[in-house]
């Protein structure tokens, strides 16, 4: 019954980019998704004109020339700096910390001051937690939790206001029972740059990240409302080779335990008006807020139609976070010790197969920026796809 060389399951940029390479190399594939359409979560449509982003904002940005190079093959890019905005309890700040943050929270003008403020707040911070550990004031320090890690590094005030709430709502739970590694570090910029990646290359493509995926597949069966584990004994006899992008403890029925996600749920408003917030996205970062943001989905392209006309109404969707349950989509795994631990024993497992194989977020259970889930599906198209 074998009809194709790879059935990859999951039509997303890791299944979408392996698929490209596998046609390019010869191979007959067949891509099959169970959600009724193609591109996962960087799935975009279109309302009224506006590219809505329906899983969430994904901004591209990339310092690999590679990366970049490749997935201008299916698209331009337009030319969207991401320059996010924080509102705490309507205190506007600029994200990333830069010289306007400090100028709003401090009233300061210089770098020097900004540096100093900074500084300051966090001396005097480790200098209070090695007292209470019975440690000298000027004793290495080693945060025990995120909320230790992250005065370390910005000190109390920008704690305070714009990252405790807005991470307590993306995660549910205390930052003093994070972990401090989820924090490594925070970029603080003593410069007036709004840009909030360090990346040489970014933008969005025209037109959304649908019409790019569609044109990595194009000439590719695809079958989409199909679920591949409902019928797997079907779906593998008719391929030599199984690509799965789906959850790996799915795969295995959850029989060593069910791994952990944090889930985002949206809801999404066409509204009669051409402005709500003046920026394609604003972090709500105070606790009391049940969002964590707002994105206003026109400015991601400036508020322009394909024909440059001002577009005279808007989008918003306004993102929460969840714990995630069976039937969720999950987004982001939960990178503790237990977690860890049970992925690797599904991993363990894995090597067993010798028609399946595991790639992408889900299937290496790691969260992944867009430009390294493509790159780690080059790399993987070079070592499995048979010459």
């Amino acid at each position: 019954m074998t009809k194709y060389d790879y059935l990859v399951v999951g039509a997303g940029l890791f299944g979408a980019t392996f698929t490209h390479e596998a046609k390019a190399a010869g191979k007959s594939v067949l891509v099959i998704d169970k959600r009724p359409n193609i591109a996962g979560n960087v799935y975009t449509e279109e309302v009224e004109g506006i590219h809505v982003h329906r899983y969430g904002a994904h901004i591209f940005h990339t310092n690999d020339r590679e990366v970049w190079d490749y997935v201008n093959r299916f698209a331009v890019f337009n030319r969207f700096t991401n320059s996010p905005v924080a509102n705490y309890k309507g205190e506007l700040y600029s994200l990333p910390f830069n010289m306007y943050t400090f100028n709003r929270m401090w009233g300061v003008v210089t770098p020097q001051q900004a540096q100093e403020k900074i500084e300051a707040q966090k001396r005097d911070y480790i200098a209070q937690k090695n007292k209470e550990r019975g440690l000298a004031a000027d004793a290495a320090f080693e945060p025990q939790n995120l909320e230790e890690q992250a005065i370390s590094l910005i000190g109390v005030d920008i704690y305070k206001k714009l990252i405790k709430g807005y991470t307590e709502k993306q995660w549910g739970r205390p930052c003093t029972d994070l972990p401090a590694f989820i924090i490594k570090r925070l970029p603080v910029r003593l410069t007036f740059d709004n840009n909030y990646f360090n990346a040489l290359y970014q933008g969005i493509p025209v037109g959304g990240y649908t019409k790019l995926v569609a044109n990595m597949l194009d000439g590719i069966d695809v079958k989409l409302n199909t679920d591949y584990l409902e019928n797997r004994e079907y779906w593998d006899s008719i391929a030599k080779k199984v690509v799965y992008t789906g959850p790996i403890d799915a795969f295995y029925d959850f029989k060593l335990g069910t791994l952990e996600y944090r889930s985002v749920r949206f809801e999404t408003e066409l509204l009669n008006i051409p402005n709500y917030q003046g920026n394609a996205a604003v972090n709500y970062t105070d606790r009391e807020t049940p969002w964590t943001r707002i994105i206003e989905h026109k400015w991601f392209e400036f508020g322009k139609d394909k024909n440059g006309n001002d577009l005279t109404k808007t989008v918003i969707s306004k993102e929460y976070s969840s714990e995630w349950k069976p039937g969720d989509e999950p987004y982001y795994p939960v990178n503790d010790a237990k977690n860890g631990k049970l992925y690797e024993s599904y991993k363990e497992l894995s090597m067993d197969e010798e028609k399946v194989l595991f790639g992408g977020r889900l299937g290496e259970y790691k969260y992944y920026d867009m430009d390294k889930v493509i790159a780690s599906a080059l790399r993987f198209s070079k070592e499995h796809i048979d010459n």
